[in-house]
């Protein structure tokens, strides 16, 4: 009986230390889990941590982007600004030069042809003559007296000389000053004896012989006409006026 209470004493203190041990066991495991818990807390602390630098670095880096593409849009907008600036300042100086060339060519000499005759003029040497011969064509022969005689004070090398002569003695005539007329036909064919208008010349100094009552004078320089322009209508017409004064 005795044995048999030891037996049970014993089975009883194995099963104390068993659950002693086991106690133990649980209590070692927990502080492990509480560790593992902990760490695994402090790695997620540490990434979040980490992630928030990272988001706070990568916002930054967006800011410094943005501001760097507002600033290049500015300086893209300048610089867009300056080539619109340059491009119309190119096209006022090609303009500008367009405009000068233009001008200078309307003040180029040109060859022009009058009278069986060409020559360079220059565009107001042109215009200045032709002017003159409107207003005699006009019927104004002092004003293109005195417009033909400006020309020829002006342009005393022009080629339109011969011919501008030649209508100043016309209107001289047909303002009836004779003797101013008779020198200008002379200076005409001095000038220019080959001139297509150099029959009529000299038929208009006998005419201005004859009104001025000198008809010996007409009758010689009829007679210079037939011999010097012998085919020409002032010959025959010169023929005819001749046949009348003997």
């Amino acid at each position: 009986m005795m044995r048999g209470a030891l037996l049970r004493g014993a089975a009883l203190a194995a099963a104390l230390l068993c659950a002693s041990l086991g106690a133990q066991a649980a209590l070692f495991e927990d502080d492990e889990a509480r560790r593992a818990i902990l760490d695994l807390r402090q790695r997620v602390e540490t990434i979040r941590t980490q992630s928030s630098e990272e988001n706070a670095q990568l916002r930054r880096s967006m800011l410094d982007l943005q501001n760097q593409i507002e600033q290049m849009r500015g300086d893209l907008a300048r610089m867009t600004g300056q080539n619109e600036q340059l491009t119309k300042s190119l096209s006022e100086m090609q303009q500008r030069q367009t405009d000068i060339d233009t001008q200078l060519k309307k003040n180029e000499p040109s060859k022009v042809a009058i009278d069986g005759r060409e020559f360079n003029a220059d565009p107001r040497e042109k215009a200045d003559f032709e002017a003159a011969l409107g207003v005699f064509r006009a019927g104004q022969f002092a004003q293109a007296q005195t417009a033909f005689a400006d020309f020829v004070k002006r342009y005393p090398q022009s080629g339109y000389n011969a011919s501008a002569l030649f209508w100043l003695g016309n209107a001289q005539y047909a303002t009836r000053n004779y003797n101013e007329a008779i020198a200008n036909f002379r200076s005409m064919l001095s000038l220019a004896p080959d001139h297509a208008k150099a029959p009529e010349a000299v038929l208009s100094i006998a005419n201005c012989q004859i009104e001025l009552k000198d008809t010996k004078a007409a009758r010689r320089t009829l007679e210079d006409l037939t011999k010097a322009y012998p085919q020409s209508e002032a010959a025959q017409a010169g023929r005819e006026r001749l046949s009348r004064l003997r």
